[in-house]
């Protein structure tokens, strides 16, 4: 047996699951700092150097907090509903090439977790769906009216914009030929082969279904603040409530590498092939930079109205998607790539 093939993709998983839950933590901390920045605020300062430790303090908090269960509540489900919904985040990136393949005492080493896929895009879509079941059971289990709604509100958006979602997901695999997502990065090498100048269209439907499937503002309807109450996680607390705003926060990063890896080059930047180790760092920044432009737009837009939040995912990015699907097609014909 090969104990190479064991181990190799455990370490890769345990350094991915280490990287996202750390990135998750500190991207609480940074969406916070930002947001006080743009509102004329400090934000958290207080613990650690430059408020650095407050990720942790946060955790702490949750993780003594009581857990209650409402007496009406199916148990079973109530607890399994969390982590149907964190595990899709946490494994979604598992097909996502973070740089080239490195050569290391002899020995070639993939930069993704599982390796190419020659389905991955199929992968991702698949992956992406399933979180819908945990938001969906987390409303219902709990026995609670107003949770059961949020659930509901939750499922109908999720649903309504993964059609527009999954059909800009043909776009690169029109473009690079291959619904490998390792082929989709290798047609971007240069600056000018990124598709997000041959698709603008296709990266900004993207973009913002991506943003109303992960239920960020302006498309936080779920949590259903207007009403008084959270949603579909009103009866959660301590560790269980905090896993969903894991998943959220994780999925915030899912969809931006995503979004990189489909229209902005991927891992590719300057000296890559020459110094494979800065494919990370390149998939790094740019993501940061998409988590900004979220960020901001929490800031920024109002939070719309439910009926308007539908009619722009069927009325507008679901017409538009198939726009942005025939011109890629055409433009392959006629263009060629």
């Amino acid at each position: 047996m090969d104990w190479r093939l064991l181990i190799e993709p455990t370490i890769k998983a345990g350094l991915l699951f280490f990287t996202l839950a750390t990135g998750f933590a500190y991207l609480t901390l940074f969406e916070r700092r930002v947001l006080a920045r743009m509102q004329s605020r400090i934000g958290p300062n207080r613990v650690g150097p430059w408020g650095l430790l407050q990720p942790a303090a946060d955790g702490i908090k949750l993780f003594f907090k009581e857990e209650l269960i409402p007496a009406r509540a199916d148990r079973a489900l109530f607890v399994l509903a969390p982590v149907i919904t964190v595990i899709p985040a946490l494994i979604i990136l598992a097909v996502i090439p973070f740089g080239p393949d490195l050569n290391l005492f002899g020995l070639t080493i993939s930069q993704s977790i599982a390796g190419d896929f020659n389905v991955g895009v199929l992968y991702l879509l698949a992956v992406s769906s399933i979180a819908v079941y945990g938001i969906t059971l987390a409303g219902w289990s709990s026995g609670n009216k107003y949770a059961l709604l949020g659930g509901l509100r939750a499922a109908a958006q999720m649903v309504s914009y993964e059609l527009a979602l999954g059909l800009t997901f043909v776009i690169p695999i029109i473009l690079a030929g291959s619904m490998s997502l390792r082929d989709i990065v290798a047609a971007q090498q240069g600056l000018a082969d990124w598709f997000i100048w041959k698709q603008p269209l296709g990266f900004l439907i993207l973009f913002v279904a991506s943003i109303a499937e992960i239920n960020r503002a302006p498309f936080d309807l779920p949590e259903a603040e207007q009403e008084l109450v959270a949603g579909f996680h009103t009866e959660y607390s301590g560790m269980k409530f905090a896993l969903f705003f894991m998943a959220e926060y994780i999925k915030m990063i899912a969809v931006s590498v995503i979004a990189v890896t489909f229209f902005l080059g991927g891992f590719w930047g300057p000296f890559v092939d020459s110094y494979p180790v800065l494919g990370p760092v390149y998939l790094v920044a740019k993501v940061v930079l998409l988590l900004f432009v979220i960020i901001w737009l929490r800031a920024t837009l109002p939070r719309l109205r439910y009926d308007r939040l539908m009619g722009l995912g069927w009325k507008i990015l679901l017409p538009l998607s198939l726009v942005a699907v025939a011109w890629t097609a055409g433009y392959v014909v006629l263009v060629g790539g």
